[in-house]
């Protein structure tokens, strides 16, 4: 079984699936569906990879009395080792709140506090855990931690992928492979034309970045090459939450099977279109069968 080594946001996320649409302000809404389940880019990204079949180790946020529980109990027959994270007896651990209606989400949480109580709550990545990976996935969100992980890969010759890193980072300059979001654009590259952004960020890395537009074209390429787009595969969307996170884990999963780029991309654009297509994605995560079947039954 091939080994991968996640660090970043592990958490718990309450999800709630609307009856009726959005919530109109001093309106009633009805909840149609609603979960407590392992969320966060790294925790959505590790449940994907079990079910592809690869093992995964993974470290980042503490968990706390109420997401601890949760998360043994929901990966105690899986290929997901949590041995790594820290438990902290007096936090409650990391949780968001999710409003779903389809195409559209609204997360609500304490990420701010996370970083603004001037208490670190995430571990720094553990050499051992890197060396034994063969792949590695890192979320952006932890500084100095952060950092280290991608040095300690760069140290060992373990590739990783990376999310919405810009072009001038540590993280970006040294990744096996970059997605940027349309998110990231319009945040770190506001005012900046997509496919000038897409230029700096591929002329600054030996490795592979995508741009990912959410139904729109894919845009991806390396280094003195010329971009590449490819389409998305046309699915009927229920939830776009773990989208992102999946289309990572289809990634680090091209990694180790040795994919060439245009393989890889398309491989985990049919990850994530699984993923849109159900919920809750924790509960449904795409198999390697259904990704290999939703890319037969889609020609290029």
């Amino acid at each position: 079984m091939k080994q991968a080594y996640l660090f970043g946001q592990i958490l718990g996320t309450h999800s709630f699936y609307l009856k009726d649409g959005f919530p109109i302000p001093d309106e009633y809404s009805e909840i149609h569906k609603k979960y407590f389940l392992p969320g966060g880019e790294t925790g959505s990204a590790a449940t994907v990879l079990a079910s592809l079949g690869v093992s995964v180790k993974m470290d980042g946020t503490h968990i706390g009395t109420e997401v601890a529980p949760m998360l043994r109990r929901f990966y105690e027959n899986k290929s997901v080792d949590l041995s790594s994270l820290y438990f902290d007896e007096e936090y409650e651990g990391l949780m968001d709140y999710v409003l779903i209606s389809g195409f559209d989400r609204t997360p609500m949480g304490t990420f701010q506090q996370l970083y603004s109580s001037g208490v670190k709550r995430w571990n720094m990545p553990k050499e051992e855990d890197i060396l034994a990976a063969e792949a590695v996935g890192i979320d952006p969100y932890f500084q100095e931690e952060t950092q280290a992980a991608a040095e300690l890969c760069v140290k060992h010759g373990k590739p990783y992928v990376t999310i919405d890193c810009k072009h001038d980072t540590y993280l970006h300059q040294h990744a096996a492979i970059n997605v940027v979001s349309k998110e990231c654009l319009g945040t770190d590259y506001k005012g900046v034309d997509k496919e000038e952004a897409f230029e700096l960020l591929k002329e600054n890395s030996e490795g592979l970045t995508i741009i990912t537009t959410g139904s729109k074209e894919m845009l991806y390429g390396r280094k003195g090459q010329p971009g590449k787009t490819m389409k998305p595969f046309s699915v009927e969307v229920k939830s776009t939450l773990g989208a992102g996170d999946t289309f990572k884990a289809g990634c680090i999963y091209g990694l180790l099977a040795g994919m060439e780029d245009d393989e890889l991309v398309r491989f985990a654009s049919a990850c994530s279109a699984i993923a849109i297509s159900r919920f809750p994605l924790p509960l449904f995560p795409p198999t390697l069968e259904e990704v290999n079947e939703l890319i037969r039954s889609q020609p290029k």
